[in-house]
């Protein structure tokens, strides 16, 4: 669906005229005592007229390393606009936020409720809202998320590359792994893409944490694509390889145990390479799983303790021609931020080497 197009001059009366900033509120619910409930957003304008950019973090309540990206561009007295305007919502999931939770206090998923209904559920009124008042206004969204609880990912950004503008944006956002994929029905992304804002969303890092690397990632990457529609000054940063992801796979346990893990995130590993062996807690082997394909991680279980059937890794599949060993070699030729996350990012799990292993 379309969405009737609203002006960022006017914010419910207030005028935010070019070459200004404002911080506002949107109000999208009440509390339990008839309390309004008001999402806080800092909106930045330049003088010269020019695309609008939301950049959203915590639409799940307890990702926050948005939160944390968003709040340092709010706070840099160097981050100057040179035409344009952004949106920028360090939170847009206020009553999850609230909870510490994922979910909203109906126990809905806010990003499978959009566009919302003005006459639905407390999850669909607060989304309708949502659109109707920051995508309606928007040309362009950037949606930061992490992994899920008791996971991690390796940064990635996923959008629907068959949408010129969301690949424009994956692109130039500088993440060394892009999915191409059009989102679950009901998400942000998809249902602003849709609308006719293309959106891509990050993924990076775990919940309830503000991680540095990951907040270089984020702000990296926004800065990138806002140098790219011409709305600030400066070059993109870029790394050494883009893998494009069309097929991922979760690798699962056959079996309960307890994990030894032989991968870090992000990671690039071979076909046939062991994943992680799974132990009894007296450390007795009981079996290895191996990659199905070359591939690079994801992300991955930050928990060893493991049931059977339980999600493991997160495989993006290479496309033919790339090679494993090039990829791998290219990366660390040039070090910096990517090398950075994926020794920070393997922090959180221990990595036991193994002998017939090529690479962690």
């Amino acid at each position: 669906m379309r969405v009737e197009r609203k002006s960022i001059d006017d914010w419910f009366g207030e005028e935010i005229p070019p070459g200004t900033s404002r911080n506002v509120e949107l109000a999208v619910s009440e509390s339990y005592s008839s309390i309004n409930v008001s999402i806080p957003i800092h909106i930045r304008r330049a003088a010269e007229e020019g695309p609008t950019v939301f950049v959203s973090g915590a639409l799940h309540g307890d990702e926050i390393n948005g939160t944390g990206a968003i709040r340092r561009l709010i706070q840099d007295e160097e981050f100057r606009l040179t035409r344009g305007s952004v949106i920028l919502i360090p939170v847009l999931n206020i009553l999850g936020f609230d909870r510490h939770s994922r979910y909203m206090p109906d126990r809905r998923d806010l990003n499978r409720a959009f566009p919302g209904s003005a006459t639905g559920s407390l999850t669909g009124r607060m989304a309708r809202i949502i659109f109707d008042e920051i995508v309606a206004r928007s040309d362009y969204g950037i949606d930061l998320h992490t992994a899920a609880i008791w996971r991690t990912n390796y940064p990635n950004v996923r959008a629907d590359l068959t949408d010129p503008g969301a690949r424009l944006m994956a692109e130039s956002f500088g993440s060394e792994i892009i999915i191409d994929a059009v989102g679950p029905k009901g998400a942000l992304r998809r249902e602003a893409c849709k609308a006719g804002c293309p959106t891509i969303v990050m993924e990076g890092g775990e919940v309830s944490k503000v991680e540095p690397g990951i907040v270089d990632a984020a702000t990296r990457g926004v800065k990138n694509v806002l140098r790219k529609l011409e709305m600030l000054e400066g070059d993109g940063e870029a790394p050494a390889n883009q893998i494009i992801v069309k097929k991922s796979k979760w690798i699962r346990a056959d079996m309960g145990g307890f994990m030894r893990f032989h991968i870090k995130p992000g990671g690039i590993v071979e076909k046939g390479q062991p994943l992680a062996t799974n132990t009894t807690l007296l450390g007795d082997e009981l079996n290895t799983l191996h990659a199905p394909f070359d591939a690079v991680v994801i992300g991955m279980t930050s928990l060893p303790a493991i049931g059977p059937g339980e999600p493991l890794c997160n495989l993006g599949k290479l496309a033919k021609g790339q090679k494993p060993s090039q990829l791998k070699k290219q990366r660390m030729d040039e070090g910096g931020l990517e090398v950075r996350l994926t020794e920070e990012l393997a922090s959180n799990v221990l990595v036991v080497e193994r002998s017939e292993a090529r690479d962690g």
